[in-house]
């Protein structure tokens, strides 16, 4: 479609025009969780430290059975043992060092012990239920990367190198606007004539929260050439990005538009996606700006889609791809479109696999459609599917945190 940018060519632009990300602080890593690394981590000690026992069971040289052997010492875990006598065995625990010169630990349900003799059922292998000395991480290798955006087992995996506080870029503060003299907040009464309650400011605050980035409540812009003027330029002072959801489409009260191109630049206006083509992408005295579309679902899609990957790139993250799933269709759609179209959809899991049920309205103005779904599913341009076909699916859980 003439005047359309396609989302592969839209991200690209965008992603490509982010520059350094921002300052960094050293934070305790209990409280580092969203957080992005802004260096390497170098592991400064092996993981385990020492040869170690896998399970509670007995140390022994396989070489040595069938035995019976005496058990010669007791190895807790936290305690080193003795170096292992030639034909005799240890009683040891989960996580315990092994003793030198064990080469196998024998679970204690394949073993029986009587008057101080361990009598083993069953073959032993050399390496049986042993952790060697560093197999997870090694000294001087790099744990974690710069760029990884911290999740609750990045936290166990940095603890267990001894790592307590990690440099980290501070979060982005991220300025949203509501444009629409129809707004209203909840809360503020009932509604009159032509009003609707700000469904998309809680929206907006949720998606930028989640991604552990700074909320800047910019409020509700009148619809008036000026004030929207005035708005744009003081959210552009306080922020790193300035997200706006309305006022960019072509009527005469949408009046964001215009006056970015008026403070500074727009680089991208209209993308060839369903929901969410009136998307603007520009700059604001510097600042980046994001335009989105007025409809909450449209908001809703057009964020996860483009704005979620440029602000975690922003913020510094390496990797801001979501990964896509490939499930069954439970639905067909009608004559192919010319953008590509995302459905809201529910996936169930079956005997069969996984199938994409439809939502039943999927207009951009229906928020319930988001809401009860738990994934968008790709109708790429010009393509009809049909119930049964394989359909690309993206996770609404990872696209909103």
């Amino acid at each position: 479609m003439s005047g359309l940018t396609r989302l592969e060519d839209a991200l690209a632009q965008m992603l490509g025009s982010v520059k350094s990300p921002p300052g960094t602080a050293t934070r305790p890593l209990l409280d580092a969780l969203g957080a992005v690394l802004a260096e390497d981590v170098v592991a400064t000690v092996d993981v385990p430290p020492d040869d170690n026992s896998a399970m509670d069971g007995y140390a022994l040289r396989a070489a040595d059975l069938p035995g019976p052997l005496p058990v010669s010492q007791r190895i807790p875990a936290g305690q080193v043992g003795n170096p292992l006598k030639p034909g005799t065995a240890a009683r040891i625990f989960t996580g315990a060092a092994t003793p030198l010169g064990a080469d196998a630990v024998v679970m204690q349900e394949n073993c029986e012990e009587a008057d101080g003799l361990l009598t083993v059922n069953g073959g032993v292998d050399p390496g049986q239920n042993i952790r060697l000395r560093g197999q997870d991480i090694k000294a001087g290798e790099i744990a974690l990367r710069a760029g990884r955006r911290l999740r609750p087992q990045d936290m166990g995996l940095l603890a267990s190198v001894g790592v307590d506080c990690v440099t980290v870029y501070r979060p982005l503060r991220v300025a949203v606007l509501s444009t629409g003299d129809e707004l209203v907040e909840p809360g503020q009464g009932p509604l009159q004539a032509g009003q609707l309650y700000n469904s998309n400011r809680y929206t907006l605050a949720g998606l930028v929260g989640a991604l552990g980035m700074e909320w800047v409540d910019c409020g509700i812009i009148r619809d008036d050439a000026q004030a929207t003027a005035e708005a744009l330029q003081e959210a552009a002072a306080v922020a790193d990005c300035v997200i706006t959801s309305g006022g960019v489409s072509v009527g005469e009260e949408d009046h964001v538009k215009r006056q970015v191109e008026r403070l500074g630049q727009l680089d991208l206006w209209k993308l060839a996606v369903k929901p969410g083509k009136p998307l603007a992408f520009g700059r604001i005295a510097g600042t980046p700006f994001i335009g989105l579309p007025g409809n909450p679902t449209s908001v809703f899609v057009t964020f996860v889609l483009v704005a979620r990957p440029f602000l975690l790139k922003m913020q510094g993250v390496a990797e801001v791809s979501t990964p896509v799933l490939l499930a069954k269709s439970g639905f067909s759609t009608g004559r192919a479109g010319p953008r590509q179209d995302h459905i809201r959809v529910s996936l169930e899991q079956s005997e069969l696999g996984l199938t994409a049920r439809r939502f039943a309205n999927q207009s951009s103005g229906v928020l319930s459609s988001v809401s009860y779904s738990n994934a968008l599913a790709i109708v790429p341009p010009g393509r009809v599917i049909s119930e049964g076909d394989d359909v690309e699916v993206l996770l609404l859980d990872l696209l909103t945190g």
